[in-house]
């Protein structure tokens, strides 16, 4: 089995330095468990600046060696190109910044034609696949079955304990690696800044009791609106429009 860590840079969320991403961290963490176990080979891949002090944080957590494919184009394309031919391919659900998007997962498989498993929390080797045990809303749980190659993006709430270990990163070498890619169509789209106030979110006004409240918040029953699934984008659009406008979240 080869298995393949995509890692990313993260921010500490009050002083901005750069550190190893936390959700990255616990997929690291799962996969040398399942390598120790399976007797499996296991790489991890950063794409991006081989100079950040953060992937060397990697090797304290448990990888030997941390490949920076040195690439200013598309991120998604070069990692895609490098993985290919792996049996499970794991990384977080998302980086650590202040918006990001979190589509890295899904545009790779998307890229290798394999299947995705997000928010696991565990992942057991089975002989015709993996068994996935999914992170729910209130504390629920769901196991899926998935036959490889894979990939798994892992919750933050995962069943994994990171260690670290300055002799470790010692001991490890980040390893930049040339690499090419075509350039990110959607990069001059978007503009780099510091972290400003969170958007506000849109909620309706609450006009249920404080009991009606604190049944919905323990049960798994449906709080009512509709599901639209035939119609067409404008149809679908209308309908969220008229919601907006039900309960006054947009004054047009």
């Amino acid at each position: 089995m080869k298995i393949a860590v995509l890692v990313s840079v993260g921010r500490h969320p009050v002083s901005g330095t750069a550190r190893y991403s936390r959700n990255d961290a616990a997929a690291l963490c799962i996969a040398l468990d399942i390598a120790r176990q399976h007797g499996a080979q296991l790489d991890v891949l950063h794409a991006g600046d081989p100079a950040s002090p953060a992937l060397a944080e990697y090797l304290a957590l448990g990888a030997t060696r941390v490949e920076v494919l040195n690439t200013e184009g598309d991120a998604c394309a070069a990692l895609a190109g490098r993985i290919a031919g792996y049996d499970l391919v794991m990384t977080g659900t998302r980086a650590e910044g202040a918006f990001d998007s979190g589509t890295l997962p899904y545009r790779i498989a998307d890229a290798l034609n394999i299947a995705l498993v997000g928010s696991a929390v565990d992942i057991d080797v089975k002989s015709d696949g993996l068994e996935v045990r999914q992170f729910m809303p209130k504390g629920l749980r769901r196991r899926v079955r998935v036959s490889l190659p894979a990939l798994v993006a892992v919750h933050p709430l995962a069943n994994a304990a990171p260690r670290f270990a300055y002799a470790r990163m010692r001991e490890g070498r980040v390893a930049p690696v040339a690499a090419s890619a075509p350039a990110d169509s959607e990069r001059s789209a978007w503009t780099l800044g510091p972290v400003t106030a969170r958007p506000k979110r849109l909620a309706a006004p609450e006009k249920r009791s404080g009991h009606a409240r604190m049944l919905c918040a323990t049960t798994t029953e449906s709080r009512g609106g509709s599901v639209v699934i035939e119609g067409s984008s404008v149809e679908k659009a209308q309908v969220i429009l008229a919601y907006l406008r039900e309960h006054r979240l947009v004054d047009y």
